[in-house]
């Protein structure tokens, strides 16, 4: 049974159709890069694997059972802007999930049990390169870092989906190479099932064992909301597909509209 089936799936709000006839079945292990011009639904889609978002129609599974319509711990998620608590510690940012579910059933975790979490939270630390600024706050990082603090949240809960919203988008591009073998190595290591949104066909070929192009197959120039955006290819990726790279570029972004 594959890992996560999306069975005609679609996404409406109100009289704007979003996402439509959406199919696909992703298996455990996969990294699924999602491209497309701005606008046609990439996030949307995220929004409902996290659970933020309930499907319209159709049907979003994950082992063959529809997903909760709420986050839940088998799913982490990073995003572009670095979604970490200024308040906490990197150490206290990552501890904070673990912490919250077992105070959700102990109350406050005290003694060896916090012990235990903040060790656990540290080797975390230590996989993505923060090991030696656990006792820092987050406006103490630098963008890279902080990414690698939320990467390190995120994959706390040890989660089997990793959702990423374009998460090095706003790094710089020596950072980004070191971010990419990061979550290459997190991938590989952690078994992690992937599925990254990115404005970069390069970096999508790159990273992703597969890659979906969002666009919209029906037009209807009286009425540019009737339609929704498909998954108008879904290319197995040997990451050595530079030709079809170049020809999907104009496809997805016609105009170069990489915003």
């Amino acid at each position: 049974m594959s890992l996560v089936s999306l069975r005609r799936l679609e996404k409406h709000y109100g009289d704007q159709v979003v996402l439509e006839r959406l199919n696909a079945e992703v298996n455990e292990g996969e990294f699924v890069s999602i491209v497309g011009a701005s606008g046609c639904g990439k996030t949307t889609f995220l929004n409902m694997m996290l659970g933020i978002e309930p499907p319209s129609r159709g049907a979003l599974l994950l082992d063959g059972k529809p997903i909760p319509q709420e986050p839940g711990a088998d799913r982490g998620v990073v995003f572009q802007r670095y979604s970490v608590f200024p308040h906490l510690t990197s150490l206290e940012n990552v501890m904070l999930g673990t912490e919250f579910t077992q105070a959700r059933w102990l109350g406050r975790v005290w003694g060896s049990a916090r012990r235990d979490i903040a060790a656990q939270a540290l080797a975390m630390l230590q996989q993505v390169g923060l090991g030696q600024a656990a006792d820092k706050y987050p406006h103490q990082l630098s963008g890279g870092m902080q990414q690698r603090l939320a990467l390190a949240q995120a994959l706390t809960k040890k989660p089997r989906i990793l959702l990423l919203d374009e998460p090095f988008g706003a790094l710089d591009p020596g950072i980004r190479r070191d971010m990419h073998q990061l979550i290459t190595d997190l991938w590989r290591q952690h078994r992690l099932t992937i599925f990254m949104i990115t404005h970069d066909l390069k970096e999508g070929f790159s990273l992703g064992s597969r890659l979906w192009v969002f666009d919209k197959i029906r037009h209807d120039p009286q009425a540019p909301d009737r339609w929704g955006a498909s998954i108008t290819y879904d290319i197995p990726l040997d990451r050595k597909s530079t030709g079809l790279e170049r020809q999907l570029d104009d496809i997805v972004y016609p105009r170069q509209d990489v915003a």
